[in-house]
């Protein structure tokens, strides 16, 4: 059937290890965070730096950083990019086998300290399913008598032998922002890679792929019209912390999102699951 235990790794950080005979993943307490997810017989569909050195605090440059309740700078002096969750520790609530599929739910208790920086009634939980296909979700659930709005991001690293060699696809019919900054441009189908890339696609299509000499990756989304693709390239990369000068050539990040004019905005009582599911084809 499969195996999900809990171990400590030397740094401190306590994970969650699965091994059944579909895949094989590791998920961190602190920001609900996977940094490794391998389907049996085939290679790794998560990307880690080198550099990063799991510690304490420091959300992993790699796997799928969870980014709420906002992405990227909030405009307040002193608030966190990208949120607070992902350096926080989560609690595991369930593990539940099924027909060799693994499902995961990490909630999150916002503590005293972190409502000054979200100070709403609400609930949010990550879900995980492992099994061929690695499906990762965010579920938001307001339960203020009052509209919350949010931002969001599953900031997903994927794995790249050479970023040259890189086409993504599926981006046509969309509209997108470049370093985050205005007007919006109209993109190709494809995007291939020769310089730094920082760019918010919105009126997004479901689906894009990634295609490499080793095989095409397939991201898909569920209530998502945007999404984000990133490769710092060469002069970031010397500025980024826990990230070698050379791993831009490795890696690329697409990202399922809720941002720009595609942000979330729950009524009361109101439920909103955002998710990615991730396969090689």
């Amino acid at each position: 059937m499969g195996s999900v235990t809990t171990k400590k790794h030397p740094n401190g950080l306590d994970y969650v290890e699965v091994n059944t005979d579909l895949c094989q993943a590791r998920i961190f307490m602190q920001g609900a965070q996977i940094d490794q997810f391998t389907p049996t017989g085939k290679a790794p569909l998560l990307w880690v730096s080198e550099a990063d050195d799991y510690q304490i605090g420091n959300g992993i440059r790699g796997g799928i950083p969870v980014c709420w309740p906002w992405f990227g700078m909030n405009g307040v002096e002193g608030f966190p990019q990208h949120g607070f969750a992902r350096t926080r520790i989560w609690d595991l609530d369930s593990v539940k086998m099924r027909d060799q599929l693994v499902d995961l739910t990490f909630s999150l208790k916002i503590s005293e300290h972190d409502k000054q920086y979200w100070p709403h009634d609400t609930e949010v939980k990550v879900l995980f399913t492992l099994g061929e296909t690695l499906s990762v979700s965010i579920v938001n659930q307001n339960n203020a008598d009052y509209a919350v709005s949010l931002t969001q991001a599953l900031h997903t690293y994927f794995p790249v032998k050479d970023i040259h060699q890189l086409k993504a696809s599926g981006f046509s019919q969309s509209k997108y922002i470049e370093f985050g900054e205005g007007p919006y441009k109209q993109p190709t189908d494809d995007v291939s890679f020769d310089k730094e890339t920082d760019r918010v696609y919105t009126d997004l299509s479901l689906v894009q792929h990634l295609h490499t000499p080793e095989g095409t990756i397939e991201v898909s989304r569920e209530n998502s019209r945007s999404a984000v693709l990133w490769n710092p390239w060469i002069e970031k990369s010397t500025r980024l912390s826990r990230f070698k000068a050379d791993d831009y050539l490795s890696m690329v990040c697409l990202e399922a999102a809720n941002v720009l004019e595609d942000k979330v905005t729950l009524a009361a009582g109101e439920c909103h699951i955002l998710t990615t599911h991730i396969r090689w084809v």
